[in-house]
């Protein structure tokens, strides 16, 4: 038999405890307590594990919801109308984010939990979005042909963990940043 669907009033509760599990997570990570969001998050304990029957359950629906909303991201700048521009800022909006999702990563490695698992059902649709916003900055001729796909996420997955140890990202992180999206434009 199929879920029913959850009340105006539970889909608010559920999107605010993602929203609020997500900042204590990220900035706590696997010690904080359910307790500590379900203040934060302005609701009582039951309503967390009636969402969530484990802590490991929330902060897994935590980084699948972080990783739909990178796809979500994706697409509304496809969407944009300039291939080029969408391309590069989101390059730039997963590379800044990353210092969430690292620590997303860490702790569902610090429960046990495979981060690539726990998104495997975002995948198709992360590399999807990926795959779009390339072809069209490729298409007007602000990204070089031979790069694909799977290049462009070992270059974000790389800056991404650069994030963790640069003690000046805001300098060293742009620059860095910067020579990558450098190395993706065509040749003169």
């Amino acid at each position: 038999m199929p879920d029913k669907p959850l009340r105006a009033d539970a889909r608010r509760n559920r999107a605010r405890l993602l929203e609020v599990a997500e900042e204590v997570f990220s900035t706590e990570g696997a010690a904080a307590s359910t307790e500590a969001i379900a203040r934060r998050a302005g609701v009582g304990i039951g309503t967390v594990f009636r969402h969530f029957p484990t802590k490991e359950d929330l902060l897994e629906a935590v980084f699948v919801e972080h990783m739909h909303r990178l796809a979500a991201s994706a697409e509304t700048l496809a969407d944009t109308g300039d291939p080029s521009t969408a391309f590069f800022e989101f390059f730039r909006a997963v590379v800044d984010g990353s210092v969430t999702k690292n620590a997303l990563v860490g702790a569902l490695e610090a429960v046990g939990l495979d981060a690539r698992d726990a998104a495997s059902s975002t995948r198709g649709e992360l590399r999807g979005a990926v795959t779009t916003l390339l072809a069209g900055a490729q298409r007007v001729g602000a990204v070089r042909a031979d790069v694909d796909t799977a290049e462009v996420f070992a270059l974000l997955v790389g800056a991404s963990r650069a994030v963790e140890h640069a003690a000046r990202f805001d300098v060293v992180g742009e620059r860095t940043v910067g020579l990558i999206l450098d190395g993706l434009r065509p040749q003169k």
